[in-house]
């Protein structure tokens, strides 16, 4: 709750809102804070076709802030009417939250001005008076009604009232004489807070006072102060309930309004049932937006390991570069100042990196919960014309927080290890030269697929290195065999990420794969790239095939690939078998890479404990491990439990069916690239509609599970007998 306060303080006077007024932006502002940043414009520069009030206008009737000079983002800091006496330019001011507004062409109200409980004892308000939003800094001219025009904000009056009552000191006894003791009850028949010793002996439990119904005093409170809720009137017709919501407006209006106002020709719906529909629209957003806050959460824990492991391992390598260093004699301790600055300069800066990403997450993600908690109590009220007043606005803000949320910003800037090694074999000469250097190998390079194809008799590759690598790079050797099961030989030695070879065989099968090098060594090979050149068919595999050309059917035996697993993922049965140590959901892949083609594969349930959820599906190489299959948008997945199934891509569900699975059921996938849809079967039906369309690219067979599963992978499979496959393209270039 202390997150959601920024949202309940007036951008003006940085208190919590009094009587909160909606201007047409839909950002609000304190009655009295609203007159007092009210500005008079001149008579000639006012006409009535650019007044406006909250319920007139359905679009922002703004002034033309160049002719009247009123505000300008390139000026100094002031605002003023050109040729206005009345006016005179004056510095802005700014608010207790820092946000610019306006100064008042009166005086200032004193304290107890500000207080006054009814507009009506505030002063009149003058004519062609100009409002500014503290916040967007848009404006407009008021109406004859001035902000008696402006709709009431009673939803988030409400709010604050609860937050100030439940921020509120502790309720005393009422019939305690002397230094009185918290409250532990109230009798609501009664209207008395009793402490537990008063209840006892001025409250007993018996006779007609056993039916006197004792609430918990926080609640007591709330009910004494609570009040009927108030029926909403028209702004427009001040005598009528507001009954009906316009559609094109945005806006409740009343029965007159239909009848004799602007709405008559307008769309209008029943109050009740618009009231609800937002409450669902919002909640729906609010789901979203819950999930980013989890993953910042999540998030937040990992740079703060981070943080841990960071300082772990610099106090570690700072050991051992002072024990080498003190090994060395004079010449060697000169130089050692320099190596531990070296060192604590990386130290530094990493954890500078990931320190300012905390500081800019948790800011991120306080604004966020702020923003959560404030709409779940917007949602508490029962006030629909008052929560339709300010639920588009919400709306708005919900999916814009929860776009903030977006790739890359839950991703760690900063790794924690430091790859530097001193090297002490230099004689005692050459200390002077003394500096890190690499000891460490490249890691494997990751070929790229989307960019790898063959053509013809001609195959190109294209590879990079690990993402958050650090370790220096001379060159690559990239190998490819003969094309007939031989033996691998080197084709292309350099600096450059991808080569085309040609004069390769027709219609033959080669393996390829790469390493990296460095004047420490050569690194381990990437995964084998299976590549098949034809004058027909062009296919990128990385396992065997058996292919009809005429129906572009690909029938494939494959398994799963421990190389690209989770850790906690167990294998058996030759790879085609597959458990989990983790209770938390873990990917594997096959090591087939499909791109074009139709394809069919089965997986059999062969332990099914306490209800989990199973996703099977298809997958990019660099989906994630740790999560179920489908969170990210690298994957494309049906997970299951035993009643029902969702189709699951970038963490969002849809096409909920009914069917579940048990111990022995079998659950099938079929990826057909000459359609680009992805379809789903249980025990030889399909399950849902087609769950994925438009699909292109490379992808691998995946599924994720945890310990309450065990799957058991068949290929190799024909297409189903229900399915009619596409005619292939014979023009077309898939790799």
């Amino acid at each position: 709750m202390d997150e959601m306060e920024e949202e309940l303080k007036c951008p003006v006077c940085g208190s919590f809102y009094r009587e909160p007024i909606i201007l047409p932006c839909s950002h609000n502002i304190c009655l009295a804070c609203a007159r007092n940043i009210l500005v008079q414009t001149p008579e000639a520069e006012s006409p009535q076709s650019s007044r406006a009030s909250g319920s007139g206008v359905s679009d922002y009737d703004y002034l033309d802030l160049d002719k009247m000079s009123l505000y300008s983002e390139a000026d100094s800091g002031y605002g003023s009417y050109g040729g206005f006496v009345s006016a005179p330019t004056t510095p802005c001011q700014k608010s207790p939250n820092g946000v610019r507004v306006f100064p008042p062409t009166a005086p200032q109200p004193t304290p107890q001005q500000h207080l006054l409980p009814h507009p009506g004892s505030l002063p009149p308000i003058p004519r062609n008076s100009c409002i500014t939003c503290p916040q967007c800094h848009r404006s407009l001219i008021l109406d004859d009604r001035g902000l008696r025009g402006f709709p009431k904000n009673r939803v988030l009056e409400g709010v604050v009232d609860r937050y100030q009552q439940s921020k509120a000191a502790a309720l005393k006894c009422q019939l305690c004489e002397k230094s009185p003791k918290e409250a532990t009850v109230m009798c609501e028949q009664c209207d008395v807070f009793y402490c537990d010793p008063c209840r006892l002996r001025c409250h007993p439990p018996r006779g007609p006072l056993a039916k006197h119904r004792l609430v918990p005093p926080a609640q007591g409170r709330i009910s004494r102060r609570a009040s009927p809720r108030k029926i909403s009137t028209c702004t427009e017709h001040e005598l009528e309930n507001l009954s009906m919501y316009c559609v094109q407006c945005k806006m409740p209006v009343c029965y007159q309004c239909l009848e004799e106002g602007k709405h008559g020709t307008h769309e209008v719906k029943a109050l009740g049932a618009m009231w609800k529909l937002h409450k669902g629209q919002l909640s729906q957003a609010l789901n979203g937006l819950s999930d980013r806050a989890t993953e910042a959460k999540e998030f937040l824990v990992q740079l703060r390991n981070m943080v841990q492991h960071i300082q772990e391992n610099g106090v570690e390598f700072e050991a051992c570069l002072v024990a080498q260093c003190d090994a060395l004699i004079d010449a060697l301790n000169r130089r050692k100042a320099q190596l531990l600055a070296q060192v604590n300069k990386e130290h530094e800066h990493k954890l500078k990196v990931v320190r300012d990403q905390i500081s800019h997450c948790t800011v991120k993600l306080r604004q966020t919960t702020g923003l959560m908690e404030y709409c779940l109590e917007v949602i508490k009220e029962n006030d629909p014309s008052g929560f339709l007043q300010i639920s588009d606005a919400l709306i708005r803000r919900v999916h814009m927080t929860e776009g903030q949320w977006g790739k890359g910003t839950l991703t760690p800037r900063m790794t924690s290890d430091f790859d530097l090694t001193l090297d002490s074999g230099p004689l005692l000469q050459t200390i002077h030269q003394l500096d890190f250097v690499q000891m460490k190998v490249p890691a494997a390079p990751m070929l790229q697929l989307e960019e790898c194809c063959t053509q013809n008799n001609s195959a190109t590759l294209s590879w990079k290195q690990p993402p958050l690598s650090t370790i220096a790079v001379e060159g690559y050797i990239l190998e490819l065999d003969d094309g007939n099961g031989g033996p691998f030989r080197e084709v292309y030695v350099g600096t450059e990420t991808i080569c085309t070879v040609d004069g390769l065989h027709f219609n033959s099968t080669y393996k390829s794969r790469v390493k990296a090098f460095n004047s420490s060594g050569v690194g381990q090979y990437s995964k084998t790239l299976i590549m098949q050149t034809s004058e027909s068919m062009l296919t990128i595999v990385s396992y065997f095939f058996s292919i009809d050309i005429n129906l572009n059917l690909i029938i494939a035996w494959f398994t799963f690939d421990p190389a690209s697993a989770h850790p906690d993922i167990v294998f058996s049965n030759d790879n085609l078998t597959v458990s989990c140590n983790s209770y938390d959901d873990r990917v594997v892949m096959g090591n087939s890479a499909f791109s074009r083609g139709v394809h069919y594969w089965e997986m059999t349930v062969d332990r099914y404990d306490n209800h989990p959820d199973p996703a099977f599906g298809i997958a990019r190489g660099d989906v994630l491990k740790d999560v179920m299959l489908g969170k990210d948008d690298k994957a494309w997945a049906m997970y299951v439990d035993n009643n029902r199934s969702w189709f699951m891509h970038n963490n969002s569900h849809t096409n909920r069916t009914d069917g579940g699975i048990t111990k022995g059921a079998t659950i099938g996938v079929l990826l057909d690239f000459t359609r680009g849809i992805l379809i789903f079967l249980i025990n030889d039906e399909q399950q849902g509609p087609v769950a994925f369309e438009g699909l292109e690219g490379t992808y691998y067979p995946a599924i994720s599970l945890n310990r309450n599963v065990q799957v058991t992978l068949h290929t190799g499979l024909p297409i189903p007998d229900f399915y009619t496959p596409g005619e292939a393209d014979p023009n077309s270039s898939v790799c």
